[in-house]
C-alpha cells in the first residue's frame, strides 16, 4: 500500500485510507496520512484517537486531543467520552482535570453519560475532590453515578465515605445493581463492619445476585476481612460458578485468618483439580507465606511458580523483599534487586521502598542510602524507612538530617516519621533534639502522641542516663505506660547500675507482661552486677517457680549461603577446635594492646578464672571467630544476635576488628554496631 497521498485525493478515499490502517493496527502509517489531511473533520478526529486507545496508546491520544484543540476544533461528547477513557487508562490526574475543565468549557459537564465517565476516570486517577466536583455538577443521576461514585471512595482508602454514600443512593430511590454491591463490600470489609456486610449478604440473597461470582467472590472477602472464616468457606462452597478470582479470594482468606496450612492445602487441591492458576494466585500464597512466618517456604514457592512457567511481577517482587529481609539475607536480596532491575520494576515505589529497607536490616546501610538516593519519588514511606535505617545504624544526626530535608521538600510527616526520628536520637544520645522534636509533634504538626512515641522518650532520657526524669516523664504521661517504656527504663537501669529503680520498673513489667522471662533476667542481672548475689538467686528461683525459661542467647552468621548458629560455650560445630584456637591466640594479642575482660558481665558468683573463660565462649564471639576463619579474604563479616550484645565482646570486638583489619558487623535486638580500627559506630553507647 502506497503511504503517499495523491494530489486533489479525494476525502472520503483518504479517510478509508486512513481507517484501513488503523483497523489493520498500523497507527504510524495512519498518523502520517492523517496529516497530510489539510482539514480532517471532528468525526476523523475521533476515530483516530479511538484506535489509539484501543490498542493501549493511551498518552498519544491524549496528545493528538491537545492537537485538535490547538486547531481551535471544537470536541463533541463522544470525542470527550474517549479522552476521559484514556485518561482513567493513564491515572493521569492533570490531563483528567483538564479534559473536565473542557467538558464544563464547551457545555457537556451536566450530561448523565458524560459525568458518569468523569467520575470513573477521577477513581481511576485516585482524585476524590475531581469525581465529587463531577457527581455535584450532574443534574440527574443513575445507578451508574452512585455507584461510580462510591466505587471511587473505596479505592480511594476512604472506606466509611463509600459506605456513607451507599446509604445515600439508598435514599435516593436508587436501586443498587450487582455492581454497586460488589464494589462497596470491600469497604464494609476493611472497617471490619460484620453486621452491616450481613445485612448486604441479606440484600444479595433477597434480589438473587448470589449467582454473580463478582458479588460472591466479595462477600467471601468481605467475611473474612472480619474474621467470620467458617462464613466465608460457606459463601464460597455455595457458589454456582467460580473462577480463579473466587479461588484467590477464599485462599487469600485462610493467609489472612493466619490459616497458613489450610491455606497450602487448598492451593494444593487448585493445582491438582486442575483449576487455571494464575499470577494472582502464586501471589496470594507467597504473600501468605511471608506474612505468616513462613519466609523460607516463600522463597520455595516462588522457586516453583518460576518452574511452572510463571513470570513474576511487581507483587511477586513486592512479597518476597519482606521475606528476604526477615532471613537477613544478603545474597537472596541482592538476587531479587537484580531480577527487578533487569524487568524494569525498579521504578515501582513499593519495591524500591522494600529493598531501602532490607539493605539496612541485612546490616548494609550504604547500598540502602544508594537505592533511596536514586528514587525519582519519594513518599512518606519511603522517607520513613531512610529514617528508621539511620536510626537502627546508630545515625541519629543523618536522621535528623533527612527528617528537617524531607519537612523542606514539604513532604508531610506522619506518626511513624516521629518515632523513627525519637529512635534515632534515643541511640545517639540526642536528649534536647529528641524532646523538641516530641513535643513539636502536637504543636506544629498535629499529630497526637500515642504510647509508642511515649516509650521512645522515656528510651532517650533513659540512654542518656536520665534516669530520675525518665521515671518522673513515665508517671505523668497522659496514657497508661506501656511494657516497652518501663523496659525501657529497666534496660539503663542496668547500664547505670541503679538498683531502686530497676526494683522499680521490674516489679511493674511483672504484672504488666508476668510471662516475659527478658525482665526477670534484666533484673537478676542488674542485682548480680552489684553483688547481690542472693536477690539475684531469688529472682531466677521466681523465673523456675513460674516455669518460666531465660531466652537463651544465640548468635548467627550466613557463610556461603548457609547460616552458622552459635550459643554459649558452644562446641558443636566442625570447626570447633579452630574457633577456640583462634579465640585463644587473638586473646594473648588483645591482652598485648591492652585489654582486661569485664568480668561484671558473666552473671554467676564463680571465681574470676571461670568468668574470664565464660566470657571468650559466648555466642557473639564464636561466631565472629567462625566468620573470620571462613571470610575467604573478604574485607568484612555479619554477625546477628536475638539479644542484647555483651558489654566485654562489645570491647573485645572492637580491638579484633582492629587487629585482623576487617570491618565486623553485629546486629544484636537494639541495633547494628560497626566495628573497624578499635572503634565502634555506638560510640560505647547503647
Amino acid at each position: 500500500m502506497n503511504s503517499r497521498l495523491p494530489s486533489r485525493f479525494p476525502p472520503n478515499r483518504s479517510f478509508k485510507l486512513i481507517r484501513s490502517c488503523l483497523e489493520s493496527g498500523d497507527l504510524q502509517r495512519a498518523r502520517y496520512l492523517f496529516d497530510k489531511v489539510p482539514e480532517p473533520d471532528l468525526r476523523a478526529w475521533t476515530i483516530l484517537i479511538s484506535a489509539h486507545i484501543q490498542h493501549g496508546f493511551h498518552k498519544k491520544a491524549i496528545e493528538i486531543y491537545a492537537t485538535l484543540l490547538g486547531r481551535s476544533i471544537k470536541p463533541d461528547k463522544l470525542l470527550l467520552l474517549s479522552v476521559s477513557k484514556a485518561c482513567a487508562a493513564s491515572g493521569d490526574v492533570v490531563k483528567a482535570k483538564e479534559i473536565h475543565d473542557d467538558a464544563i468549557r464547551f457545555g457537556f459537564n451536566k450530561d448523565l453519560l458524560l459525568g458518569n465517565a468523569l467520575i470513573d476516570m477521577y477513581g481511576k486517577c485516585k482524585c476524590v475532590d475531581g469525581a465529587k466536583r463531577a457527581f455535584d455538577d450532574m443534574v440527574v443521576k443513575d445507578v451508574v453515578s452512585w455507584t461510580s461514585m462510591a466505587s471511587c471512595y473505596v479505592n480511594c482508602g476512604m472506606s466509611r465515605e463509600g459506605v456513607l454514600a451507599f446509604r445515600e443512593m439508598g435514599s435516593d430511590g436508587i436501586r443498587p445493581n450487582s455492581l454497586t454491591v460488589s464494589s462497596v463490600l470491600p469497604a464494609f470489609a476493611d472497617l471490619k463492619e460484620l453486621k452491616l456486610g450481613r445485612e448486604i449478604h441479606g440484600f444479595v440473597l433477597r434480589t438473587a445476585m448470589e449467582g454473580n461470582v463478582y458479588v460472591s467472590s466479595a462477600l467471601v472477602n468481605m467475611y473474612a476481612s472480619c474474621m467470620s472464616l467458617r462464613q466465608a468457606r460457606l459463601v464460597f462452597d455455595n457458589m454456582s460458578q467460580r473462577d480463579v478470582v473466587s479461588w484467590n479470594v477464599i485462599l487469600t482468606a485462610y493467609f489472612l485468618n493466619k490459616e497458613c496450612e489450610n491455606g497450602l492445602a487448598l492451593f494444593h487441591q487448585m493445582r491438582e483439580t486442575g483449576i487455571k492458576l494464575n499470577n494472582a494466585s502464586w501471589n496470594v500464597v507467597i504473600s501468605g507465606c511471608q506474612q505468616n512466618g513462613q519466609n523460607e517456604l516463600a522463597l520455595d514457592i516462588f522457586n516453583n511458580m518460576q518452574d511452572s512457567g510463571f513470570k513474576p511481577n511487581q507483587i511477586t517482587i513486592a512479597s518476597l523483599l519482606p521475606a528476604c529481609t526477615n532471613l537477613e539475607s544478603l545474597r537472596g536480596g541482592k538476587e531479587i534487586h537484580g531480577y527487578a532491575f533487569r524487568h524494569c520494576f525498579i521504578e515501582d515505589m513499593t519495591i524500591t521502598t522494600a529493598l531501602v529497607l532490607l539493605y539496612a536490616k541485612c546490616g548494609d546501610l550504604e547500598l540502602s542510602r544508594e537505592v533511596f538516593n536514586m528514587m525519582p519519588i519519594k513518599d512518606v514511606v519511603a522517607w520513613n524507612t531512610m529514617i528508621i535505617a539511620n536510626s537502627m545504624h546508630g545515625n541519629g544526626e543523618k536522621s535528623l538530617m533527612l527528617f528537617r530535608k524531607m519537612l523542606d521538600l514539604g513532604i508531610k510527616p506522619n506518626s511513624v516519621t516521629f518515632i523513627g526520628v525519637l529512635s534515632g536520637c534515643s541511640h545517639s544520645q540526642l536528649a534536647d533534639e529528641g524532646l523538641m522534636i516530641f513535643n513539636s509533634m502536637t504543636s506544629e504538626y498535629a499529630i497526637k502522641a500515642d504510647e509508642d512515641h511515649y516509650s521512645c522518650m522515656v528510651d532517650i532520657l533513659s540512654r542518656a542516663g536520665h534516669l530520675e526524669q525518665a521515671y518522673e516523664f513515665i508517671q505523668k504521661m497522659p496514657v497508661e505506660p506501656t511494657a516497652s517504656a518501663w523496659g525501657a527504663l529497666l534496660g539503663a537501669c542496668r547500664v547505670y547500675k541503679n538498683v531502686e529503680l530497676g526494683r522499680i520498673a521490674a516489679g511493674r513489667l511483672f504484672e504488666i507482661e508476668p510471662d516475659n522471662p527478658g525482665n526477670y533476667a534484666l533484673l537478676s542481672n542488674i542485682l548480680a552486677t552489684a553483688k547481690m548475689w542472693v536477690e539475684a538467686s531469688e529472682t531466677r528461683k521466681m523465673m523456675r517457680d513460674k516455669g518460666i525459661a531465660k531466652t537463651p542467647g544465640r548468635s548467627w552468621i550466613l557463610v556461603k549461603n548457609k547460616v552458622y548458629s552459635f550459643v554459649v560455650g558452644d562446641k558443636s560445630n566442625e570447626q570447633n577446635e579452630k574457633i577456640y584456637r583462634f579465640l585463644e591466640d587473638i586473646g594473648e594479642k588483645m591482652r598485648l594492646a591492652g585489654y582486661q575482660p569485664n568480668s561484671d558481665f558473666v552473671l554467676q558468683n564463680v571465681d574470676q578464672e571461670v568468668r574470664e573463660e565464660t566470657l571468650c565462649s559466648h555466642s557473639e564471639r564464636l561466631a565472629v571467630a567462625f566468620g573470620i576463619l571462613n571470610s575467604s579474604g573478604k574485607s568484612s563479616i555479619r554477625v546477628f544476635k536475638n539479644l542484647r550484645i555483651c558489654g566485654d565482646c562489645h570491647n573485645a570486638i572492637k580491638l579484633i576488628a582492629k587487629i585482623v583489619d576487617m570491618q565486623i558487623t553485629v546486629r544484636d535486638s537494639f541495633r547494628f554496631h560497626h566495628f573497624r580500627d578499635g572503634y565502634c559506630s555506638c560510640r560505647d553507647f547503647w
